[in-house]
């Protein structure tokens, strides 16, 4: 889809606003590491509330994942592995569509923050951002919390850097059919991949839209937070979506750069 005159104003401008997001930002970049050999935990758990139907969906998308790049993959909804020594031999821990409390004593938050401190990947998926949303450390990490969303509907994400490896396989401007999350509380250290826009005079409101980036609103970051490094998408709320060619690149480019080890970035 081609981009007209007025979305590139908005691009620009949220490129501009953006910008003070990444204020105390080191020099990013767009390194990839070798999937083969690593391993992963797919966590699935879900506090009191509503669990969106895609986790299978989720967690099979990893396994075929593993079967085809040569990593191993792991998954559970047991939040107890957090406060053991098994959660370090993970290179990465999936939060995947994880949401509210989740975590039930002190010793799991601090061994997920141990885990994040010795330079792991952590990644989060569509309602991650709803995790924990009265633990601050867990929103800085993820890079927000769910505040709420529009009806389910069809609406155009753009992507603001194609850098990325997460990135470079999507289209300038990406029709999805998604729910278009707005957080708050977000992170100003992340490095905003694409936003989601919500200008068009069909886009159907449930309430009064946040006006903080106009009519667009960050959907995909990536960040170097507390030592570790972090990738979150808002996408993938159809369980459908984790059987999509464009949606698994983008999946797979957010492995790849949280991977990438310390010594190496």
């Amino acid at each position: 889809m081609p981009i007209n005159t007025d979305m590139k104003k908005m691009i620009l401008i949220f490129l501009l606003i953006s910008s003070t997001f990444q204020l105390f930002a080191d020099k990013w970049d767009n390194k990839t590491a070798e999937l083969k050999g690593k391993k992963i935990l797919v966590f699935t758990k879900n506090g009191e509330g509503y669990v969106h139907d895609n986790l299978e969906a989720n967690v099979n998308m990893f396994m075929e994942l593993g079967e085809q790049y040569g990593f191993e993959v792991d998954s559970t909804s047991n939040s107890t592995i957090f406060s053991t020594s098994d959660l370090f031999q993970y290179d990465a821990v999936v939060f995947a569509n994880t949401n509210h409390k989740v975590f039930e004593s002190e010793a799991e938050k601090e061994g997920l923050m141990h885990f994040n401190r010795q330079g792991k990947g952590i990644i989060g998926i569509h309602i991650a951002c709803g995790t924990e949303r009265e633990w601050d450390w867990f929103k800085q990490m993820i890079g927000g919390t769910f505040d709420y969303h529009p009806p389910f509907q069809k609406f155009n994400v753009c992507t603001v850097d194609n850098e990325h490896p997460s990135t470079t396989a999507i289209p300038p401007v990406w029709e999805v059919e998604d729910e278009l999350y707005i957080l708050k509380e977000m992170n100003p250290t992340v490095r905003i991949l694409m936003v989601s826009d919500f200008s068009s005079p069909d886009f159907k409101h449930s309430r009064p839209m946040s006006n903080t980036f106009g009519t667009l609103f960050p959907s995909v970051w990536c960040n170097e937070f507390d030592g570790g490094r972090q990738w979150y998408t808002a996408l993938g709320h159809k369980k459908e979506n984790y059987s999509d060619p464009l949606f698994i690149s983008h999946i797979v480019g957010g492995l790849q750069w949280v991977l990438v080890e310390r010594g190496k970035r």
